[in-house]
């Protein structure tokens, strides 16, 4: 009988250590650094994908991650079912587990994108594509697409998304980013037309937009925005016309070279407010809030004109013999 038992315990006592030995070897294995060909590797994991599909895919990324032992990890702790989609880093010294934990836990990677204040619509296009983690799907659609795809009333694109610093999961579409971008656009046009003064000669939210990029590509000045939103808005009232060089250099696209002559001032586009009086059809650029919000608040005074200083900060006048003196100070250099 003794025989019998040990016939029969030792082969047990066998298998228990033989588990106890693959119990630690595959502990070990899961806690010990997996090798990587760079000290942080990108990857992104879509939607669905299964653990064999993600190893396979980090493996593929250049992080040497067994498939079958990170298969029977995943499914072995009950989190096979919960890898979530998006963008991951993996980093020197991560284990299997803590890759495997990091994509439970939706643990994702961003990146940021800042819209400055002032950029064309052109230039906001230029940016996302220059981006390396935005994903590119806007090629061959037209703006009127794009602008249908996003719900847009307005007929151009130009000025409708909100100059920010936008953060995102790397793989986000350009799409994503621009919607994000007018979206915040219409909310903070909305807020603060809503609470414009009761007073100004402009008929729409849209007008006010128009009004706000020319204020934000003539000044940066803070304390000179509301001065200079007021010089429009007084011109408007009187029916002058604003006069305003930064819409001629719009209108002339790609001629224009850093620098308006004469000639340009006189060539009409539907951009030039020398040739033509009131607001141009479009906004210039995307305005920051501050500019709306000196469009929407303008200063009260009687200033109709102002110029450069050359420091940041601008030269007001209420009639032109003291502009043109100002002009004279500030422009030509010449001594009063």
């Amino acid at each position: 009988m003794k025989q019998i038992k040990n016939l029969i315990l030792y082969p047990l006592l066998m298998l228990a250590l033989l588990a106890a030995a693959a119990s630690g070897a595959a502990w070990y294995w899961s806690t010990s650094p997996v090798t990587m060909q760079q000290e942080r590797i990108d990857y992104i994991v879509a939607p669905g994908a299964s653990p064999r599909a993600v190893a396979r895919l980090m493996l593929k990324s250049g992080i040497d991650v067994n498939e079958e032992g990170f298969v029977l990890l995943a499914r072995l702790s009950g989190l096979d079912k919960q890898i979530q989609a998006g963008a991951y880093e993996a980093l020197q010294g991560d284990s299997p587990r803590r890759l495997l934990e990091r994509m439970v836990n939706g643990d994702m990677t961003q990146a940021r994108l800042t819209l400055v204040e002032g950029w064309t619509y052109q230039r906001i296009r230029q940016a996302l594509r220059e981006a390396p983690q935005v994903k590119q799907t806007l090629e061959g659609v037209t703006d009127q697409q794009l602008l249908k795809q996003l719900g847009a009333e307005q007929q151009a694109p130009e000025g409708l998304f909100y100059p920010d610093t936008y953060v995102f999961v790397p793989g986000s579409s350009d799409f994503e980013i621009l919607r994000r971008a007018y979206e915040a656009h219409e909310t903070m046009l909305t807020t603060l037309w809503a609470e414009r003064d009761p007073k100004l000669p402009l008929t729409s939210p849209y007008e006010a937009l128009v009004l706000a990029s020319i204020v934000e590509k003539e000044t940066g000045h803070e304390q000179d925005r509301r001065r200079v939103a007021g010089v429009f808005i007084n011109r408007l009232r009187l029916g002058m016309p604003l006069q305003t060089d930064p819409t001629v250099i719009y209108g002339m696209g790609e001629a224009y070279q850093g620098r308006i002559r004469k000639k340009d001032l006189t060539t009409d586009t539907a951009w030039n407010t020398y040739t033509r009086a009131g607001l141009p059809p479009t906004p210039i650029a995307s305005p920051g809030r501050a500019a709306l919000a000196a469009v929407v608040h303008p200063e009260s005074h009687d200033f109709l004109y102002f110029v450069s200083r050359g420091d940041g900060t601008s030269e007001f006048s209420s009639n032109l013999a003291s502009h043109n003196r100002a002009v004279s100070k500030y422009i030509l250099g010449q001594k009063q």
